[in-house]
């Protein structure tokens, strides 16, 4: 019976607290900023029970609109847009503007 190989080391590195921003791409800040609001939408409507249709006419989007959200595909929807949908569920939405540092993103997102 042979042995088995040992298994080199895994090299990782710590990633920021946001993916877009570890994976390089542009705007990362407004990525993450549209990802936690679209989930924000996305939570609200299963926990209201709402179904696709019913989302529709309260967000006044067409259903395959709905889907996109539910599914995840937040980079089709403006962060305005997004914060709309945030409206028209009955949620205030608040903006704060500060100075950051060089390594902050330009925009973020919190919950209450």
């Amino acid at each position: 019976m042979t042995k088995p190989k040992k298994n080199p080391k895994t090299s990782y590195s710590k990633g920021s607290k946001n993916v877009f921003k570890d994976l390089g791409l542009q705007d990362s800040g407004e990525l993450m900023a549209r990802a936690k609001l679209g989930r924000s939408v996305r939570i609200l409507l299963e926990k209201r029970k709402i179904n696709q249709k019913e989302a529709s006419v309260i967000l006044g989007i067409k259903q395959p609109e709905v889907s996109n959200l539910l599914n995840g595909k937040y980079n089709l929807f403006t962060t305005e847009r997004l914060c709309k949908f945030l409206n028209r569920l009955d949620q205030k939405i608040v903006v704060t503007v500060s100075s950051r540092k060089k390594e902050e993103s330009s925009f973020e997102v919190l919950h209450a």
